[in-house]
């Protein structure tokens, strides 16, 4: 059987090597992308021998090892290419000979063990299942559909309508207990994520930076793919630039990708991590199902979807959207019982807590929270783990510290001591309600809505928070009236998870190194389950049917929960809104082009003109806060401190240039760090001249 699979895998690969050589547009992307983001996991987990999986297990499995491959393979090719003297080791030939060699040798392997060899449990699946399920397929497509129709037409019908039919899906799983949606769960998961986060980014020609450190990345990233490899020092000699410079997620993998799949830096991030980061939901479920059941991971898995950072601010954190990945598949590695050996559990463990570590500091920071605060716990509560050990956390440990305090002259350290100082100086306000950020208050209940709609958004986000409280106590204190049992490591693992929540409610600046937005969605890969364990609890105190009144909560809250995040009610009446993708056409322009980081394909084409045909080094560059923090930034290839924020005193300086964008010029808005002005009224020097000009962008020179 395996020399079958070999076979057909070796023959994939001669098909991807001429693709790549031949440079078959969309085939080698397509193809490519498939290939190498699971085959290479694919071989792995066969020379491993890890058989007792079944299809979304492994699936999840082979993808992460695949990434996992790119990663290591292009760190070790970059360091021996520098030794070697090798200018441009993450070039496409090097990429591609490694790639090849990896394949080879994993089916030499694989041959030589093939007798002892066990073929994975994938199951026997009802072919009534998979036609019923084609429909759902069209989902994804029709969510780019939509929002390309949404961002060029300013029809919003489709976006819409897939948001009811999403809403729908989850009734009709919730409510049917037997319904095939339910057995077929992993691929409706997948489905729906990935129409959710088509819808969101394909909004727009480019990415959308929501805030976040998008430009940043992709100025990381498009200097390590045209110097051709990647620089282990700061070349920036800034911690910002540092911090991102020692992650891999942002350097070496997309520099790989762009290479192999001949694709655009931009379409690196927008396409191919966006359909990675689709899988999280997945293995969320994953993870869950062995402890509370199908349905019970089914729901969890389309809270954490229906939670707005999934398909909001994520975006603009590149790097994070890796790191999720290996963040819940090293949850399924200690968690599930499915990898039994000790050996092979320590070997995923070392090989995704490196890939975690190398791809996002601060999901690192909070996984070694986690585990090693659960690991205390079960030794409080004098129980033997047979899942974490003392010597994963300090391996874990060591590992993290060894590759920040060594890569981009200890710039992720440095900063993990200067995010410490400033909480630690914070706690003087720990009685001051106004030293916490706005979420936080707003969770609390706190903050005045300012419509009655956002009131009620509110309502049903108040009565989650309350679920998650009342299954927790539920599970610690009264477990004799829930359904579900979770094993002494989960348990634990909830608790230390409702600590860190309490922690970054009391601790006033605790939140704000990350966000309190971006710190609910990762504690959802945890908590997420207590809202039906919290459902189920409430619904036994009527002692009725338990399981229908609790699907019944489930669905009157979760629905409107999710319509209410997704912006779809404010859409529908109109109200003041966030969201992109449903309401970018009556947003105002200050917000949408912004805050947001909706970008006019023409202020990039401005921004690239201004980096060919003008020396950005000997010239100063003036532009607005969103041009200088996003299109200047990713485009022109400047770094955001050496430009010039345009407000109502600044001094243009000689030999200089400033840049207009489609908000400056089109819609009369000039955004500064803290100021709006009416561009009109803006007092712009008279000794300009227009050197450039595209209908929307402009470039003057003085």
């Amino acid at each position: 059987m395996n020399r079958v699979w070999i076979f057909w895998i070796l023959l994939l690969q001669i098909i991807i090597d001429t693709l790549i050589l031949l440079n078959i547009p969309i085939v080698r992307q397509f193809v490519g992308f498939i290939f190498f983001t699971f085959i290479p996991g694919f071989l792995t987990v066969k020379v491993l021998r890890i058989n007792r999986l079944d299809k979304s297990e492994y699936t999840l499995i082979c993808l992460g090892f695949s990434i996992a491959f790119l990663m290591l393979a292009g760190l070790a090719l970059n360091e021996i290419g520098i030794l070697l003297s090798i200018t441009q080791p993450l070039s496409l030939m090097p990429v591609l000979i490694v790639a090849n060699s990896y394949t080879l040798i994993c089916c030499i392997l694989i041959c030589l063990r093939e007798t002892n060899n066990i073929k994975p449990s994938f199951g026997n699946p009802k072919r009534s299942s998979f036609v019923l399920i084609v429909p759902l397929l069209a989902l994804p497509l029709l969510g780019i559909v939509g929002a390309i129709w949404s961002g060029i037409n300013r029809i919003n019908l489709l976006s819409l309508s897939l948001i009811l039919t999403i809403s729908l899906i989850f009734i009709v799983a919730v409510a049917f207990k037997n319904m095939f949606l339910l057995s077929l769960s992993p691929a409706v998961i997948l489905l729906l994520a990935l129409t959710l986060l088509y819808q969101a980014t394909f909004i727009s020609s480019y990415p959308i930076s929501y805030g976040g450190d998008l430009a940043r990345e992709l100025f990381i990233f498009k200097n390590t793919l045209d110097k051709g490899y990647w620089e282990t020092g700061n070349p920036y000699n800034d911690m910002r630039y540092g911090r991102l410079q020692s992650m891999l997620s942002v350097t070496i993998l997309p520099t790989i990708y762009s290479n192999l799949l001949n694709l655009e830096p931009e379409a690196v991030f927008k396409i191919l991590y966006t359909t990675i980061f689709a899988f999280v939901p997945l293995g969320l479920y994953v993870v869950w199902r062995e402890k509370v059941g199908n349905k019970s991971a089914f729901i969890s898995a389309f809270l954490f979807m229906a939670y707005e950072t999934f398909y909001t601010e994520i975006f603009g954190l590149n790097r994070q959207m890796i790191a999720e990945l290996f963040f819940v598949l090293l949850l399924f590695v200690i968690f599930n019982s499915k990898i039994i050996s000790g050996s092979k559990r320590m070997v995923c463990f070392i090989i995704f807590s490196f890939a975690l570590i190398t791809s996002h500091y601060g999901i690192a920071e909070i996984f070694i929270f986690f585990i090693s605060f659960t690991l205390v716990l079960l030794l409080v509560e004098k129980s033997i783990s047979t899942r974490i050990s003392l010597s994963m956390c300090i391996l874990f440990f060591v590992i993290m510290f060894t590759w920040y305090i060594y890569t981009a002259r200890s710039a992720t350290f440095d900063s993990f001591v200067e995010y410490g100082d400033y909480v630690y100086r914070s706690l003087s306000d720990v009685f001051n309600l106004e030293a916490r950020e706005p979420e936080v208050l707003r969770g609390l209940g706190l903050e005045t809505p300012p419509t009655v709609w956002n009131a009620l958004s509110r309502f049903f986000q108040y009565v989650v928070q309350f679920l998650i409280i009342v299954g927790f106590l539920a599970l610690i204190i009264n477990k004799k009236r829930t359904t579900v049992k979770l094993d002494k490591e989960s348990l634990m693992l909830v608790v230390v998870a409702m600590i860190l929540l309490v922690m970054l409610i009391v601790v006033p600046g605790l939140s704000r190194t990350m966000n309190m937005t971006r710190f609910f969605h990762i504690l959802l890969f945890v908590v997420s389950p207590l809202v039906v364990i919290g459902a189920e609890f409430l619904a036994g105190l009527l002692k009725k049917d338990r399981e229908f009144l609790a699907s019944l909560l489930l669905i009157v809250i979760l629905v409107p929960y999710f319509l209410f995040q997704t912006g779809f009610v404010y859409e529908i009446v109109g109200n003041n809104t966030w969201c992109l993708p449903l309401s970018a056409y009556r947003m105002p322009a200050y917000r949408s082009r912004g805050q947001l980081g909706l970008t006019d394909e023409r202020d990039i084409i401005c921004a690239e003109w201004l980096r060919v045909n003008i020396n950005t080094h000997g010239t100063t560059v003036y532009g607005d806060n969103p041009s200088v923090s996003y299109a200047l930034f990713a485009y022109c290839m400047i770094k955001k401190e050496d430009m010039i924020v345009l407000n109502n005193v600044t001094n243009i300086a000689d030999n200089s240039v400033i840049y207009l964008s489609r908000l400056n010029t089109i819609d009369n808005i000039i955004l500064g760090q803290k100021f709006i002005w009416n561009a009109s009224e803006f007092p712009f020097p008279n000794d300009l001249s227009v050197i450039y000009t595209n209908g929307a962008s402009e470039i003057f020179r003085k």
